[in-house]
């Protein structure tokens, strides 16, 4: 690939925003982010699906998957990390597991209050 002005601001935009999210109180920060988005995901999927009684249960099942499929993904890693420092997971799979949680709590918030 040629060197282009384009491609050179990329790679240092890319590399600076890497140098940044390496601080722990950082990641902390973006991992914590991801965990609100997640319990606002749930939040808005519940109330759409509400609007359509049909789209229920299709979504439920489609969240199931999701959160098992995350679920997988992130304790694969620990598993082959065991004798590492667990420390070494990447960001991105920190951040869908921060939406996981989010999204299975704000589902848990959904159906107390349409308990009550």
């Amino acid at each position: 690939m040629q060197n282009t002005r384009l491609t050179t601001l990329v790679d240092t935009s890319t590399t600076r925003l890497i140098n940044w999210l390496q601080n722990p109180w950082r990641r902390i920060s973006v991992v914590i982010l991801s965990l609100l988005f997640g319990f606002f995901l749930a939040t808005a999927i519940a109330t759409t699906a509400g609007q359509n009684a049909s789209w229920d249960i299709i979504a439920g099942v489609i969240l199931a998957i999701i959160t098992e499929f995350i679920s997988w993904a992130y304790y694969r890693r620990s598993r082959r990390a065991r004798g590492e420092d667990q420390t070494g997971r990447s960001l991105i799979i920190e951040m869908l597991n921060g939406i996981k949680i989010g999204l299975i709590y704000g589902m848990y918030i959904e159906a107390f209050k349409l308990g009550s």
